[in-house]
């Protein structure tokens, strides 16, 4: 589908002509190096879900996922994941946005929420009544973006991290020493 207006309603920017479609096998390495270049751990920090080669395998080879790209002049330009939930003795289906990544040039020109309505809209054909989205609390385009497509009531959610690694090793290091003091080293 290509866009018909290349006008932004607020008049800032030419909107980009793309065509939103699903991804395709073809698609896994652009979306991978997107996406890479877009969540990188060391620009957030305390990111849980972390940007791998499995994640955008999996969101595409799941029955349960739904992947979309943007293509402008047979580029990947942006693209979004998600997944249908369902609980066990619910009679509701829950939607879950989990990757939204936009080119950093092409951002504020209407590739993500079109890419946004397009999930959306599949996950409503699928009986889907929420779709949840979360984002960092400082993220506030993030935020805004999610605001101006509906969402609302945020709800702060506190998560606890520890990394087991660095307890290994401490643990490691001081069995090791206890060793060495048994066996009369120090």
């Amino acid at each position: 589908m290509k866009t018909q207006d290349n006008e932004d309603p607020a008049g800032k920017r030419k909107r980009p002509d793309i065509e939103i479609r699903e991804m395709e096998i073809e698609d896994l390495a652009a979306v991978f190096n997107l996406g890479e270049k877009l969540f990188q751990a060391r620009e957030v920090p305390n990111l849980y879900r972390t940007w791998d080669e499995y994640e955008v395998v999996d969101f595409f080879g799941s029955d349960t996922s739904y992947a979309y790209v943007a293509e402008m002049d047979g580029d990947i330009v942006g693209f979004t994941l998600g997944y249908i939930v369902t609980k066990r003795n619910s009679a509701w289906k829950y939607g879950y946005l989990v990757w939204l990544g936009v080119e950093p040039e092409l951002q504020r020109t209407g590739i993500a929420t079109r890419l946004y309505k397009e999930i959306r809209d599949a996950m409503l054909e699928e009986g889907v009544r929420i779709v949840f989205v979360d984002t960092e609390a400082d993220n506030t385009d993030a935020l805004d973006f999610f605001t101006r497509m509906g969402f609302g009531k945020p709800e702060e959610h506190l998560y606890l991290s520890l990394n087991v690694d660095d307890k290994l090793r401490e643990s490691r290091l001081k069995n090791g020493n206890n060793r060495h003091r048994k066996n009369g080293r120090h």
